[in-house]
């Protein structure tokens, strides 16, 4: 279970269970975070998972960097773009990412390769609770830029009310 900050407490969402269930939908309940299924093709020599552009991705991609080696008790993340479009993979182990929107939060357990978090301008996103043998592949729609981070949640919120009104 996860607390939320208004103490809100919400199961996590197995995103490989998710997955399974070919009419689950991917809306989240949060306002710019959904899942998405990603491509893949199972035979004798393995899996391949596969993200096209104009296909399976919800934007094209600018950058993209993997995270790995994360101590289990470490959070990662924390933090909203102003612009930045992303996509999370956890592409071995798992990773409990949590998405934001000032009113709602969900937590998502990524587990499997098959499933990306997409992840749109002004939603807090954190990660937290990796497995020793985690990487989370992060795809980006722009070039690292730090005048889009919001980094204080107080100011994340004071945002998305500017931007709500």
């Amino acid at each position: 279970m996860v607390e939320g900050r208004a103490g809100i407490v919400n199961q996590p969402l197995l995103a490989s269970r998710w997955y399974a269930d070919a009419g689950a939908s991917g809306d989240l309940g949060v306002r710019g975070a959904s899942l998405v299924r990603l491509h893949s093709v199972l035979d004798s020599r393995g899996e391949l998972v596969v993200g096209e552009l104009g296909r399976g991705l919800p934007f094209s991609p600018r950058r993209f960097f993997a995270i790995s080696r994360v101590p289990g008790k470490d959070i990662r993340g924390e933090h909203a773009h102003r612009e930045l479009r992303q996509m999370l993979v956890c592409l071995a182990g798992s990773v409990l990412a949590e998405v934001d929107d000032g009113e709602r939060r969900r937590a998502v357990l990524l587990d499997s390769p098959r499933v990306g978090l997409a992840v749109e301008p002004m939603v807090w996103g954190a990660q937290s609770q990796y497995s020793a043998d985690a990487v989370l592949l992060v795809i980006a729609s722009r070039e690292y830029d730090p005048a889009d981070y919001i980094r204080e949640y107080d100011a994340f919120l004071a945002a998305v009310r500017r931007k709500t009104r």
